[in-house]
């Protein structure tokens, strides 16, 4: 069965390839943007393509890709509904996590709160959802910005959360997006 692509205005959401390592490199080797999301800049190309057959080849786990871009089919970001041990938020099968990043040249433009939007539909319309939950690092603003925007709602805080991959631990704020909720908002139909 060929793996699934989403769809939005700007962006295309499709499985991960191998060929996608160089472009990941370039993006994730920014010391800006893994550590926001608890895991530490690629070292090299081969790093890259073993976080895509590693990490980035679970299910539900997209490359964001503009749709006119100046690079055809290069990623931009990654975006993800993780489930069961790949999720230290979801409590069941009904239950996933949204994670997401985007490198540093795309910051600032929405792409994120757009490909969300449409990770969140399919997650309750085709998936069967009833809660999507989503946290993000004591300092990014960013994070806790696009969540507000997608109507994610504080549920508690995580005052030492482990960081395995940094060796550390962080303050981490936990949201969470019920069925319900989606369905009263009005980009939800």
């Amino acid at each position: 069965m060929k793996p699934k692509t989403l769809g939005t205005d700007r962006l295309t959401l499709r499985p991960w390839r191998d060929d996608d390592a160089p472009a990941l490199y370039l993006l994730a080797r920014d010391p800006e943007v893994g550590p926001r999301a608890g895991w530490p800049a690629h070292v090299d190309e081969a790093d890259s393509l073993r976080v895509i057959r590693e990490v980035l080849s679970m299910p539900e786990t997209y490359a964001l890709v503009l749709r006119n871009g100046d690079e055809p089919d290069a990623p931009v970001g990654a975006i993800s509904l993780m489930f069961g041990s790949a999720s230290t938020l979801a409590r069941d099968a009904r239950e996933a996590e949204l994670g997401y990043w985007i490198g540093r040249p795309f910051w600032g433009r929405g792409l994120v709160p757009e490909a969300a939007r449409e990770l969140i539909r399919h997650g309750f319309e085709e998936l069967a959802l009833q809660t999507i939950w989503c946290g993000y690092y004591e300092g990014n603003e960013q994070s806790r910005r696009v969540q507000e925007k997608l109507g994610f709602v504080p549920d508690h805080v995580i005052d030492c959360e482990p960081r395995p991959l940094l060796g550390d631990t962080a303050r981490t704020h936990v949201n969470a997006l019920t069925r319900e909720r989606w369905e009263r908002m009005s980009w939800s139909s």
